[in-house]
């Protein structure tokens, strides 16, 4: 495998995974009736598979090992992702935010409509550190860091205001995070966040030039790709990116209201 081949799996990895979850909950969404709690229940082998994965590879420090680290943290990110999104792992607070509401109280309903995952997040990388930050392969545990990080900062980037959001891929059931979300032109983290992850990208770079195994100049290019992604993610908030069209495509039709009888009554004009 080389670095050009490590970057593609990234890429198909971070393309394919971000599809398939957001189709599953998006058919769980058309569903309803529990389908997300089903869904995220039948993605716990999936967690599992993680956890085994990033367990068996700590020890292996061929390329092998990077590659299977690099996915396990992959799938363990991915099944906490998909418990928000279905809405099993969320917050206490699930309504949306009162147009009057000032800013102290704004920045506490925000943090309750996500403290449960954020605290599952904390608790999953503090887990994975401890347990793997002895090991000589700990490509798992940074893989796990960066999207911790990179996600922290998307997350607080939305909230103090973006250009561009997009909310069509939000489930019925987070709905309401639309209402914390601020349409700006900028805001004072955008332009560490960006500075931050592209100085990021350029050390696991250079770390790919004083790798003295082929399992830490692929361990490296992982990295390296995925951090470039998250950085990729940060600037679509401010640039004019298409970049639903990605997974447009294979998700399921957005569901069709039935349409409601109406009277009309004199006096009432519109469309």
């Amino acid at each position: 495998m080389t670095v050009w081949t490590a970057s593609l799996l990234a890429l198909f990895v971070w393309w394919f995974s971000t599809g398939a979850i957001l189709w599953v909950v998006k058919t769980a969404d058309r569903k309803g009736g529990g389908a997300g709690r089903r869904a995220t229940l039948w993605g716990l082998p999936m967690a599992g598979l993680g956890v085994w994965g990033f367990w068996a590879s700590l020890g292996d420090a061929s390329i092998l090992g990077a590659c299977v680290a690099f996915l396990s943290a992959i799938l363990i990110w991915g099944w906490i992702e998909l418990a928000f999104l279905t809405g099993v792992v969320t917050g206490p607070n699930a309504y949306p935010l009162r147009p009057d509401a000032p800013e102290w109280e704004r920045f506490i309903r925000a943090w309750g409509t996500l403290a449960y995952h954020e605290m599952l997040l904390v608790a999953t990388l503090i887990t994975l550190l401890l347990i793997g930050w002895n090991y000589p392969n700990i490509f798992g545990l940074w893989t796990f860091a960066i999207l911790f990080f990179a996600r922290l900062s998307a997350k607080l980037n939305l909230y103090l205001g973006v250009p561009h959001i997009n909310v069509d891929f939000l489930p019925g059931e987070l709905k309401h995070l639309s209402t914390y979300f601020r349409i700006r032109p900028l805001n004072w983290l955008f332009p560490i966040s960006v500075s931050a992850l592209t100085f990021a990208t350029a050390c696991w770079l250079e770390r790919i030039h004083g790798a003295e195994t082929d399992g830490q100049i692929i361990g490296f290019a992982l990295l390296a790709a995925i951090t470039a992604l998250a950085l990729l993610e940060h600037w679509v908030m401010v640039l004019p990116i298409p970049d639903e069209k990605l997974w447009r495509w294979m998700l399921p039709a957005p569901k069709q209201p039935t349409p409601k009888p109406t009277t009309l009554k004199g006096g009432h004009h519109g469309l």
